[in-house]
C-alpha cells in the first residue's frame, strides 16, 4: 500500500505529529492498545480492518516507535503491541478528542460533570459492565504505585469524582455552578464512614480523580478517609476505559462514576450517571453484598462469555 504524502512543514509540531498519527486507523489503534486489546486478531475484530491494512499501520507505528512488540508466544513466535513512552504520551491527546466529541458531538457543548441518562455518553460507560480492566498502576495519594482493582478482597469499589481539596480556596473558580461536580467531600466521607461495612461485605474501597498525589493526600489527612485515593492524572485508566471526563481550570477532570469490579478486573456494576451521591454508596454497598451472597448480577450481560483481550 502506498504510503501517504509526507508533511514537509519541519518547523510546525502539528504537523510533524500527523505525519504519524494523521490516519484515523492509527489512532483508533491506539486507542485500542490503551484498552488492553494488543494482539493481531483482536484488533481486527476491533476494528473491522483487513489484514493488509492493519499490518501496514501497525508496522508504521512500530517505525515510528509508538508501539512495540512483544513476543507472547515461542512456537510459532507470536507477538503483542504494546504502546511506548511515546505511544503512552498520546493518551491525552485521545482523551481530548473524547471529550470534545461527548461536549461537541454527542452534547450541546456545555461544560458538565455529569450526563443524562438516556445520553450516547451513558450507554458507553454502561457498556463497561462484563468488560475487564487491563493490567496498570495509578499513584495513591502516598506517590506509591498500585493496582486500582485489590487482590486480597473478592470485589474492589471504583468511585471516580471530580476533584475534592483540603482548602476551599483551592476549588476551580466557579466549581459549584458545573453541574455535576458538588458533593465530592460528601461522597469521600459516606465512603469512609461506611468503610466497614464494604469491608465486611469483601469490598475494597478506592477513590479516583485526575488531581495530584499530594492534593489527594492533603484532602484525604483533613477527611481522615481511611482509604487510598488514586491518582489519575496520566489518564491511564481514562484512556483503558474510555471514562467520560470535562475540563474545569485548564485540567481534564472525570466525570462522577462508580464501578464495582470483581477480583478478575471484570467489571460488574456501573452507576452513572450519579444524581444522589449518598445514595450511590448505599447503592454500591447494596450492589457488593448482593454479589457476595451469589445472586445474579443484572448488570453484567452475558457473564462468562467476556475474555481477555491480552492473555
Amino acid at each position: 500500500m502506498a504510503r501517504r504524502t509526507s508533511l514537509e512543514d519541519a518547523t510546525c509540531a502539528i504537523a510533524q505529529a500527523l505525519d504519524v498519527v494523521g490516519d484515523w486507523w492509527t489512532l483508533l489503534i491506539v486507542r485500542d492498545a490503551a484498552r488492553g486489546v494488543r494482539r493481531f486478531d483482536e484488533l481486527q475484530r476491533e476494528l473491522g480492518l483487513s489484514r493488509k491494512v492493519l499490518t501496514e499501520r501497525l508496522r508504521l507505528l512500530v517505525e515510528a516507535d509508538v508501539l512495540t512488540r512483544v513476543p507472547y508466544q515461542e512456537r510459532p513466535v507470536r507477538h503483542e503491541y504494546h504502546l511506548t513512552a511515546r505511544g503512552r504520551a498520546l493518551l491525552p491527546v485521545l482523551v481530548a478528542l473524547q471529550d470534545w466529541g461527548d461536549a461537541w458531538i454527542l452534547g450541546d457543548g456545555r461544560t458538565t460533570a455529569t450526563a443524562e441518562e438516556a445520553s450516547a455518553e451513558a450507554r458507553r460507560v454502561h457498556e463497561l459492565a462484563g468488560t475487564r480492566i487491563p493490567e496498570l498502576k495509578l499513584l495513591d495519594d502516598e506517590g506509591t504505585a498500585r493496582d486500582p482493582v485489590a487482590a486480597h478482597t473478592p470485589y474492589t469499589v471504583l468511585y471516580c469524582f471530580p476533584g475534592a481539596y483540603a482548602r476551599a480556596d483551592a476549588y476551580p473558580p466557579g466549581w459549584s455552578e458545573i453541574p455535576g461536580t458538588p458533593g465530592c467531600t460528601l461522597e469521600s466521607c459516606t465512603y469512609r464512614d461506611r468503610l466497614a461495612e464494604f469491608a465486611a461485605a469483601g469490598a475494597t474501597v478506592h477513590g479516583v480523580s485526575t488531581q495530584r498525589p499530594d492534593e489527594q493526600r492533603a484532602f484525604a489527612a483533613k477527611e481522615r478517609l481511611g482509604f487510598p485515593l488514586l491518582s489519575d492524572a496520566d489518564l491511564s485508566l481514562i484512556a483503558a476505559l474510555r471514562l467520560p471526563t470535562f475540563r474545569a481550570a485548564g485540567t481534564g477532570r472525570l466525570k462522577r462514576l462508580t464501578l464495582v469490579v470483581d477480583r478478575e478486573r471484570v467489571v460488574r456494576s456501573v452507576q452513572y450517571p450519579i444524581t444522589d451521591v449518598a445514595g450511590s454508596v448505599d447503592a454500591a454497598l447494596e450492589t457488593v453484598r448482593r454479589l457476595n451472597q451469589g445472586d445474579p448480577d443484572e448488570d453484567v450481560p452475558g457473564k462468562g462469555e467476556q475474555t481477555d483481550p491480552v492473555e
